[in-house]
C-alpha cells in the first residue's frame, strides 16, 4: 500500500473513532431514565355508527324544555364559535360549511350548492331527513359520534344550555321562525 492510502484508512479510523467517543459521552451526560408510568393516557372513544339507534343522546333534558328557557342572544354569541365555518345571513353563502339561514326543517344535506360528506348524504336519506331540533340538539353536541364521517370538524357543545341557545339562535335566522317544541310533550324519537 503506498502512503496516501495509508493517510486516508488512519482518517477514516480516526474520524470512526472520534464520532464513536463523542457519541458515548454524550450518552453518559445527557441519558434520561424511562418513567415506571407515562405522564398521561389518550384515551380515545370510538365512534358509533350514524345516528339513529346507536348514536348517543344529547343530553338528558329534552330539548323542548331547554329550548323553553334558552336565551337567543347568548346563542348568537355562543355562534361566533361558528361563524369562521358557517354563514348566518340571509342570503347564506357557503363556506367551509353550509350557510344555515332558515336551517330548521331543512333537508339534511341539501344546501345548495354545497359539497357534502358521503356520510352527511347517507345521514340525509335522499332529503327524507330534515334538521329537526332533535337532529340539532343530538348533532351540535356531538358531531362525528352522530354522523360518523362527516367532514365537520368541531368538537360539539357539550353543555346543554349553551347548545339549546344556540339551536334558539339559529330558530331566529328565518323570516318565519318555526314554532318551539311543546316542553310538556315527549321527547321525538328519531
Amino acid at each position: 500500500m503506498n502512503a496516501y492510502t495509508n493517510m486516508a484508512v488512519g482518517a477514516l479510523l480516526s474520524t470512526v473513532f472520534v464520532m464513536m467517543s463523542v457519541s458515548i459521552a454524550s450518552e453518559g451526560l445527557f441519558h434520561s431514565e424511562v418513567p415506571e408510568k407515562p405522564g398521561f393516557t389518550i384515551v380515545a372513544e370510538e365512534a358509533p355508527s350514524a345516528g339513529g339507534a346507536d348514536a348517543p343522546t344529547a343530553a338528558a333534558v329534552p330539548i323542548a324544555q331547554l329550548l323553553a328557557k334558552a336565551d337567543v342572544a347568548a346563542g348568537a354569541n355562543s355562534f361566533k364559535k361558528c361563524a369562521s365555518c358557517h354563514s348566518a345571513d340571509k342570503s347564506s353563502p357557503n363556506k367551509v360549511g353550509p350557510g344555515l339561514w332558515d336551517i330548521l326543517d331543512r333537508p339534511i344535506a341539501a344546501h345548495e350548492g354545497f359539497s357534502y360528506s358521503a356520510a352527511m348524504k347517507d345521514f340525509a336519506k335522499g332529503g327524507a331527513e330534515k334538521w329537526d331540533y332533535e337532529h340539532l340538539n343530538h348533532f351540535l353536541a356531538a358531531p362525528k359520534a352522530y354522523i360518523n364521517g362527516t367532514a365537520m370538524g368541531f368538537a360539539g357543545l357539550k353543555k346543554d344550555d349553551e347548545r339549546a341557545n344556540v339551536i334558539a339562535y339559529l330558530r331566529s335566522l328565518a323570516d318565519s321562525p318555526k314554532p318551539l317544541p311543546d316542553p310538556a310533550a315527549p321527547p321525538a324519537t328519531n
